[in-house]
């Protein structure tokens, strides 16, 4: 059986606290609100910023459809303008006077329908403008927010790191206190046992598995020297002995 003096064991719980408090800042920094917060913000500006995409590139059409509707209406009212100035001079015969006079009927009429579908893609152009806008300001909106709660995070990270750097050095304090041998062996146990190498026994009870020790583990453990390191029969950890043992 291990040997090490009983207040190098005991002290043993000083290192376990420690490190059961360095698990709890690890588990605080993986599962941080802060850190949730921000990936759901930045999930939905991803796709707001799609949506905008999407419809920067429909207004992108529309302005398009707008420049091809006024360059045809502009086509019409040059060629009408053009006739209008011929019939007005009074040159040419009068059949081609009577059929510049027809003609420019029907640019009248071609002109109403092109003006018509002009207003129609002017307006489709603020619609789709409009969609753009609010998106747009969803998106300000977003980042704005995201760069408060990467605030938040990054200073909830930092306090962990404080804390986790307090204790890595007064771990290392308690562990220069204890035998490298017994550090070793509390090292070696607790790998596989969710992190708790050791445990105190209080009132014949195992603090690591909450279970009581039966009527021979609790004799062997009466019987070992102050020295002994001595095991939980059920759980494996190392068990500290005190005046709150029962023994």
């Amino acid at each position: 059986m291990p040997k090490a003096p009983a207040i190098d064991q005991q002290r043993l719980l000083d290192l376990q606290s420690l490190d059961t408090r360095l698990a709890q800042l690890a588990h605080r920094r993986a599962t941080l609100p802060e850190q949730a917060e921000l990936d759901a913000v930045l999930a939905e500006r991803r796709t707001v910023g799609d949506r905008l995409v999407a419809a920067r590139t429909l207004v992108g059409d529309a302005e398009r459809d707008v420049a091809r509707a006024e360059a045809a209406v502009q086509q019409v009212r040059d060629r009408a303008d053009r006739n209008t100035k011929r019939l007005e001079s009074g040159q040419g015969s009068a059949k081609d006077l009577q059929g510049l006079q027809h003609e420019l009927e029907s640019l009248a009429r071609r002109q109403s329908v092109l003006e018509d579908e002009e207003l129609e893609v002017m307006e489709r152009l603020e619609q789709v403008q409009a969609a753009a806008a609010e998106l747009a300001g969803q998106d300000a909106e977003l980042e704005a927010r995201a760069v408060e709660v990467t605030s938040r995070r990054d200073a909830a990270l930092e306090e962990i790191s404080g804390e986790e750097r307090a204790v890595v050095a007064r771990r290392e304090a308690v562990a220069m206190t204890v035998e490298d041998a017994l550090v070793a062996l509390y090292e070696k146990v607790r790998a596989p046992r969710g992190g708790v190498g050791a445990a105190l026994l209080r009132a014949r009870r195992c603090e690591g598995c909450r279970l009581e020790l039966n009527a021979s583990d609790l004799a062997a453990t009466r019987a070992a020297a102050s020295d002994e390191v001595v095991f939980c029969e059920e759980c494996g950890r190392i068990l500290v002995r005190t005046d709150e043992s029962g023994l």
